[in-house]
């Protein structure tokens, strides 16, 4: 099994909208995806940025082509994907260009948190947000969420 995007770290993001990759998640990613890796970077809240390793996003949408064309729930998700979307390619020292709508709408400018994601393929995605808005959006886990989780056996 290939190893997989896990923790989180703080990350600067430039006035330009570009930041640095963590050095612990550019090293797996060099390992996993090679040098110039695509990644389709979005949204579906407007909050926080995704960035999906090419593979891992079109595997999304192949589950979501499972659904007709009329689905409003893949309607509204192709339509919010697309808004804040865009494909990148991470450059030689990692660093990563977020699109300008999803930047301001995300509030993405001076301290991110960039957190390590599990996904369908490996290895999984990223989520990048304004470290303060993530602390204080940061809810505490719940009986609910231990019992959840405890129906799977963790």
């Amino acid at each position: 099994m290939a190893d997989v995007f896990r923790g989180s770290s703080l990350a600067s993001i430039e006035d330009t909208g570009r930041f640095k990759l963590p050095g612990a998640f550019k090293d797996l990613i060099d390992a996993e995806l090679g040098e110039g890796a695509k990644f389709f970077i979005t949204s579906i809240d407007g909050k926080r940025a995704q960035l999906f390793p090419i593979k891992e996003w079109e595997q999304r949408e192949a589950t979501l082509a499972t659904l007709p064309l009329s689905s409003p729930v893949r309607v509204k998700f192709q339509q919010l994907a697309a808004y804040y979307g865009a494909l990148v390619t991470m450059d030689k020292q990692g660093r990563i260009q977020l699109p300008p709508v999803l930047r301001s709408a995300a509030n993405l400018k001076g301290e991110a948190v960039v957190l390590g994601m599990a996904g369908k393929l490996e290895p999984g995605y990223l989520e990048v947000m304004n470290h303060e808005m993530f602390k204080q959006e940061m809810k505490p886990f719940t009986e609910e969420d231990q019992a959840a989780l405890a129906a799977l056996g963790l």
